[in-house]
């Protein structure tokens, strides 16, 4: 009994070495530790938080990755980053609509960490997917893209080649006028000053 209540004092001792060590001992309790790190999670310190999510992604248990799932929504970017790490390894079907909602996220890691973590679930996530390519931000269908991509499943193949068709045209047509208008440019450009070589 001491020697546990030593690991979970070592855990949230901000000593990040011993930390780590304290974090794997206590993974290898399985279940039995849940309760304590939930306790943690509660813990007005980000630190603390973070380190039981850190523990928490290392026991394969459908009860800590529901706890992961909502430490996706902690308010410390870190934690948050942690959690999408740890649902990577450990991953939750039932985290998907909060992932996708971290796709959103203004941060870029996050964003990462979120999209790696949904290509971990699989083909469930698939839906969820495919609708925030019609409808998302610009950064968050970027990610959904290439999770998809690296999914490498039969049934994302019809909606990657939908999305990146519609693409081709616009881009194409843009870049078009844009060529036009900078030949229109260089045409007056050199209309001018052909006009003052002449004048002189």
């Amino acid at each position: 009994m001491l020697d546990i209540l030593q690991l979970f004092m070592d855990l949230a001792s901000g000593d990040d070495a011993l930390a780590e060590i304290a974090a794997h001992r206590i993974a290898s309790f399985g279940e039995r530790a849940i309760a304590a790190l939930a306790y943690l999670l509660d813990s007005e310190d980000a630190d603390t938080r973070w380190w039981a999510v850190r523990t928490l992604a290392l026991i394969v248990v459908t009860e800590a990755g529901a706890m992961l799932r909502e430490a996706l929504s902690d308010d410390d970017l870190a934690v948050r980053q942690c959690a999408a790490l740890g649902l990577r390894t450990n991953p939750h079907v039932e985290a998907i609509p909060a992932l996708i909602a971290s796709l959103h996220a203004q941060d870029q890691l996050l964003r990462r960490l979120s999209a790696d973590a949904i290509i971990a679930v699989g083909a469930e996530a698939i839906p969820a997917l495919s609708e925030i390519m019609q409808s998302g931000p610009q950064t968050a269908r970027l990610e959904a893209v290439r999770a998809l991509a690296k999914m490498k499943i039969e049934d994302a193949i019809p909606i990657l080649f939908a999305y990146m068709t519609p693409l081709k045209k616009p881009f194409y047509r843009g870049e078009r006028e844009e060529r036009r208008e900078k030949l229109k440019t260089r045409l007056k450009n050199s209309h001018h000053n052909l006009s003052k070589v002449q004048k002189f």
